[in-house]
C-alpha cells in the first residue's frame, strides 16, 4: 500500500521539532516492530531493519528509554537495507503501567497513541473493576479511550443488556461497542472510530478475540488466533509482541500482548477523572486531607451510607489509591537509596585523592 509520512501520523510538531533540532539530514520513520533490541522501521516508502547507536544506548537510564513500536525516530543508512537509530522524537503520549513484579518502576504498553480499545469478552472477561484500571491509566496519559465488549454472539440480548447497564452505573461518557467476531455484528460502528492519521491500541487480556478482530480490519489474516483453554477458560496468548498496522481506513493500529495485571503507577489525574463522582463529592469533605475511610465529615463516606455511591467502584477506588502511593513511596525510596550510594562514591573519591597526598 502506497503511503506517506502522514499516513503513519507525521504532523506538523514532530516537523517543526526535527527543524528546530537540526535534524533535517536525518530520515525520519516510525517504529512498527521491536524483537529485543533490533527494530523494524518505516518510512513513508520503505521499511528498514534497525539498530540503535552506541551513543542511544549508553545515555538510556531505563528500558522505556530504548525506541518502542510507535516511537517515531530519526535515523541514517548504515547500508542499503540496515538502519542506524540516533534519536527517539518526543513522545505524545504514553501508556504505561507499572512493572510487573518490580516495585517503583514503569513499563511502557504503547507511545503516540489517540485513542485505546478496551476490549473485554461478554462472556467470561467482563470485569467492571479492571475497565476502570484501564480508564485510569488512559485518562493519566490523555488518550481516549472506547470500550469494546466482544463475543455477544454468546450471550443473550437480555444478559448484553444487563452489561452495558453495568458500565453504565460507574462508567460515563466513553462509548461502547458491542461486538461479534461470528457474524461481524458491530464492525461498522468499530470502523466509524477509525480517522486517518490517528493512532489506536488495543488494551486487553488474551483471548478476548483482538487478533481476529485485526484480521478482519485488514483484510487478511496477518494476526494469529487461537481459542480459548477448555480447561481453564483462560484466554491463551497470541499475540506476542507488539506490532504497528497501516488500515485501509486510514488509521494506524497497534497491537498489544494480553495484560494479565495492570498496575496503577503514578496515576493521580487518571484516578480523578476515572472516578469523578467520588472527587466532586471529596470537595464537601470536612478535612482536606480526607482519606474518606473513617473521618467524620467525610462527604464521600456519607454518600455510601446513603447509598448514593456505587461500593464496588469505591472499593476498587481505594485499592488503587493504595497502589498509587505505594508506587510513589517505592520511587521515593529508589531515589533516597540512590543519592546516598552517590554520596558514598563521592565521598570515596575524596578520600582515595587525600590518601594519595
Amino acid at each position: 500500500m502506497k503511503m506517506n509520512l502522514e499516513d503513519l501520523g507525521y504532523d506538523a510538531d514532530l516537523d517543526l521539532y526535527r527543524r528546530e533540532q537540526n535534524l533535517l539530514s536525518f530520515e525520519v520513520g516510525r517504529v512498527i516492530e521491536v524483537h529485543k533490541e533490533r527494530y523494524i522501521v518505516r518510512t513513508g516508502k520503505n521499511e528498514f531493519e534497525a539498530e540503535i547507536t552506541g551513543n542511544l544506548r549508553f545515555s538510556a537510564n531505563s528500558r522505556s528509554d530504548f525506541p518502542a513500536v510507535g516511537d517515531w525516530v530519526v535515523f541514517s543508512l548504515f547500508d542499503e537495507n540496515i538502519a542506524l537509530i540516533h534519536q527517539i522524537l518526543p513522545r505524545k503520549t504514553v501508556l504505561e503501567r507499572e512493572a510487573v513484579g518490580k516495585l517503583g518502576e514503569k513499563q511502557l504498553i504503547a507511545v503516540n497513541v489517540d485513542f485505546a480499545f478496551l476490549m473485554q469478552a461478554v462472556d467470561r472477561d467482563f470485569n467492571l473493576n479492571r475497565l476502570e484500571r484501564y480508564l485510569t491509566i488512559c485518562y493519566s496519559a490523555k488518550v481516549e479511550p472506547i470500550i469494546v465488549l466482544s463475543k455477544i454472539d454468546l450471550i443473550n440480548d437480555n444478559e448484553l443488556q444487563n452489561r452495558l447497564n453495568e458500565i453504565k452505573s460507574r462508567i460515563r461518557k466513553v462509548m461502547v461497542i458491542p461486538i461479534s467476531n461470528q457474524d461481524k455484528a458491530g464492525y461498522d460502528k468499530f470502523k466509524s472510530t477509525l480517522r486517518k492519521g490517528k493512532t489506536y491500541c488495543f488494551l486487553g487480556s488474551s483471548g478476548v478475540g483482538k487478533s481476529t478482530l485485526i484480521n478482519a480490519i485488514l483484510g487478511k489474516e496477518e494476526m494469529k488466533t487461537k481459542t480459548i483453554s477448555l480447561s481453564t477458560r483462560k484466554g491463551r496468548h497470541t499475540t506476542t509482541h507488539r506490532e504497528l498496522f497501516v488500515l485501509t481506513e486510514g488509521g494506524i493500529l497497534i497491537d498489544n500482548p494480553g495484560l494479565r495485571e495492570v498496575g496503577i503507577a503514578d496515576t493521580a489525574d487518571g484516578l480523578e477523572i476515572t472516578f469523578e463522582t467520588i472527587f466532586q463529592l471529596s470537595l464537601n469533605c470536612q478535612f482536606s486531607d480526607c482519606t474518606h475511610t473513617h473521618e467524620k465529615g467525610c462527604a464521600v463516606l456519607t454518600a455510601l451510607e446513603k447509598g448514593e455511591l456505587d461500593k464496588a467502584a469505591y472499593a476498587n477506588y481505594l485499592k488503587m489509591e493504595r497502589e498509587k502511593k505505594r508506587f510513589q513511596s517505592s520511587i521515593a525510596e529508589k531515589r533516597k537509596k540512590d543519592k546516598e550510594f552517590g554520596k558514598m562514591c563521592k565521598d570515596a573519591m575524596k578520600d582515595r585523592k587525600r590518601k594519595k597526598f
